[in-house]
């Protein structure tokens, strides 16, 4: 408790001591007019293209990591650096002499990024955001364009501006109440995933948005030129620093970015796996076993067979990576079961199996708050659920089952078969794969079934080398936790 009240002090001081700053300038000597278009012009503008090519940098990483959220995260601020950018290059007396152009690309700038944080506030279940994953290689390149194309008709047609009667006081305040519901809609979202996962992205995104409404308002209150009015730029630049700050610090786990970003660009899906996996995702794996210690390095093998068993049956590279992904946290609606129930030696009773068997349901609302992409999401909900209907949590039946979570599933009942808990002693491989086999067309798919026995027959070391190397992850503990 007395943590989130710290997390919640702190930002309401970000948020208040660059306001307070603003209006305690105004009226008073020391808010001089600095009028330096010159260096508006060079230093708005250069600063807004170079952040416009990291936005554009994390757009790439978010596709690799699967992550929707980080997709309309790179939105937003292509979104705002793009129409920034404009609002430098447009300050007048240098390229043009329109002075439409810059405070409208302005507020257009904060505009968009608002939208774009909005929606990357929202569920992955959600439909809308479900037809935007499906097409998430497109989004980056289709709205950088777009938003490219925009700013070319713009310059080329100034006059366009008038259409957006930004220049109006009304509008302007208009805007900024939309910006200010979207941001604190997004604000709220993001603190509420952040107190459960304490993830530093989330804690960034808060930031930024909270920045972006103290920015908006001195751009359409503060009067041109004078140093209070020059605080909204510095906010805007710091929105975009703390966001990528945040990506790096939840993404990049090893001592050296470049070997980190080298690894995150593998297009070997088992590589991936075994070379490359994010401070987050590896934190939710370890949270979730330190709680079972008979289920050390489970979450890992699970991955790598299912892995396997996806390449067997020609799965294509994303599904690959979402069957890894997804593989890793399948089981990470457990935290919210009690120790009493996950370590019980002995037999569960009905009440007690029933809430074991909401841990797909718990672990998909946690992980579709954290961007993570449908398929991913169908393995975390869906790998209980049995070819004939008999499974949990919602009773899907043959081809109902999601494919990945089909695949998952064998993989999920294999390693648990052949590894030690606290109620019995691991089985044999054969002793394993009989009841596998057995259970084809029952438990599990038939076509899963087939490839699997594919794949013992022609790579039978592959299940020895697993178990031998499964990796027993060690992190340091954040300062937050």
């Amino acid at each position: 408790m007395r943590k989130n009240l710290g997390v919640f002090t702190l930002l309401f001081l970000s948020m208040l001591l660059p306001l307070a700053a603003y209006y305690l300038l105004q009226g008073t000597a020391l808010d001089k007019s600095i009028y330096a278009p010159q260096e508006h012009f060079y230093i708005v503008s250069l600063v807004s293209v170079l952040s416009l090519a990291l936005a554009i940098g994390v757009g790439f990483v978010a596709i690799k990591l699967r992550n929707i959220k980080i997709s309309f995260l790179s939105l937003s601020y292509v979104s705002l650096t793009t129409m920034f950018a404009l609002h430098g290059l447009s300050t007048s007396g240098f390229l043009m002499n329109h002075t439409g152009i810059s405070s409208s690309a302005a507020q257009l700038s904060v505009m968009l990024a608002a939208f774009w944080l909005w929606l990357s506030s929202l569920s992955g279940d959600q439909p809308l955001i479900k037809r935007f994953a499906a097409r998430q290689r497109l989004l980056l390149p289709v709205w950088t364009v777009l938003m490219l194309a925009f700013c070319i008709l713009l310059w080329f047609n100034p006059n366009l501006t008038h259409y957006f009667h930004l220049k109006e006081l009304s509008i302007k305040w208009m805007v900024s109440v939309i910006v200010f519901l979207l941001n604190s809609w997004t604000v709220y979202r993001y603190m509420k995933i952040y107190l459960s996962s304490r993830f530093p992205l989330q804690l960034a995104v808060v930031y930024s948005s909270g920045w972006m409404i103290v920015a908006q308002i001195i751009m359409v209150s503060g009067s041109t030129w004078h140093v209070s009015w020059w605080l909204y730029h510095f906010l805007l630049l710091a929105s975009v620093i703390v966001m990528v700050l945040g990506i790096v610090s939840q993404y990049v786990n090893s001592k050296s970015i470049t070997a980190s970003m080298k690894l995150m660009f593998r297009s070997n899906p088992q590589d991936w796996i075994n070379t490359y996996t994010s401070n987050s995702v590896r934190e939710l794996v370890m949270t979730t076993e330190a709680r079972d210690s008979y289920t050390a390095g489970h979450n890992y093998r699970v991955a790598l067979y299912a892995l396997k068993l996806g390449e067997e049956m020609s799965l294509g590279s994303d599904h690959l990576r979402a069957i890894a992904q997804g593989g890793l946290v399948h089981d990470i609606g457990k935290l919210r079961i009690p120790d009493t129930i996950l370590n019980k030696p002995g037999k569960l009773t009905q009440e007690e199996r029933g809430i074991i068997e909401l841990h797909p349901v718990s672990g998909y609302d946690l992980c579709k708050r954290l961007g993570f992409m449908p398929e991913e999401l169908s393995v975390i909900r869906s790998h209980h659920e049995k070819w004939d209907g008999s499974g949990y949590p919602d009773r899907l039946k043959g081809d109902q089952i999601p494919l990945l979570a089909r695949v998952t599933a064998v993989a999920d009942v294999y390693d648990a078969l052949t590894s030690s808990r606290s109620y019995r002693k691991a089985m044999s491989h054969e002793a394993a794969m009989g009841i596998i086999v057995e259970e084809s067309g029952r438990h599990f798919d038939p076509y899963c079934i087939r490839a699997w026995v594919r794949l013992v027959r022609e790579q039978p070391g592959f299940f020895e080398e697993t178990v031998r190397s499964s990796p027993h992850w060690k992190l340091e503990k954040r300062q937050s936790k």
